[in-house]
């Protein structure tokens, strides 16, 4: 590039496409995160007994909150959102209505969801001493697991959907057939 030269601006399309590429690769990463979490952590936490649980799930519940979960967790949204601003004018594409039902379901499914269902399961926890557990603790356990074993299905879905908006939106179109004579 001649020095003088200023860089060109990105065109609202490159960066609607790697908001949508970030938000598919955060989309991957909790995916990862719930599965890990019920195929692992949920089965090693049946063999627990009770005081020994509400100590591991209450450290779990306090530790996940930093950061970088709070970016993985809640950039699917904000970033899929912006991806489809940006690119308003593709909204009759494939891709487009599709990422936009991923965001819709992500943000319905995964973070409404846990808000509704997992967090009162971790204030209840987080308030159980080892000494004075109630009778329904185990109850408790099963729900949570199953809360997340439903996060792990769906967060895998939706992942699957956002790596078919990328493929969607890259796709080449096929070159016109041309006429037999």
């Amino acid at each position: 590039m001649h020095p003088t030269a200023h860089p060109r601006p990105s065109s609202p399309n490159t960066l609607s496409l790697a908001a949508q590429l970030l938000a598919v690769l955060l989309l991957g990463l909790m995916a990862g995160f719930f599965a890990t979490y019920s195929a692992n952590v949920n089965l090693a936490t049946l063999e627990l007994d009770g005081p020994t649980y509400a100590q591991v799930q209450s450290a779990f519940n306090r530790n996940v909150r930093h950061a970088g979960f709070f970016v993985c967790f809640f950039g699917p949204v904000p970033l899929g959102l912006l991806a489809l601003a940006m690119a308003w004018s593709e909204r009759p594409s494939a891709w487009w209505r599709l990422l936009a039902l991923t965001v819709l379901a992500y943000a319905l499914g995964i973070v409404l969801f846990t808000r509704e269902v997992n967090l009162p399961l971790n204030h209840l926890t987080e308030s159980w001493t080892a000494a004075n557990l109630p009778p329904d603790w185990a109850d408790v356990r099963h729900a949570w697991n199953r809360a997340n074993l439903w996060r792990s299905g769906l967060s895998l879905a939706l992942f699957v959907g956002g790596l078919c908006t990328l493929v969607l939106r890259l796709q080449r179109p096929s070159p016109p057939k041309k006429p037999r004579p």
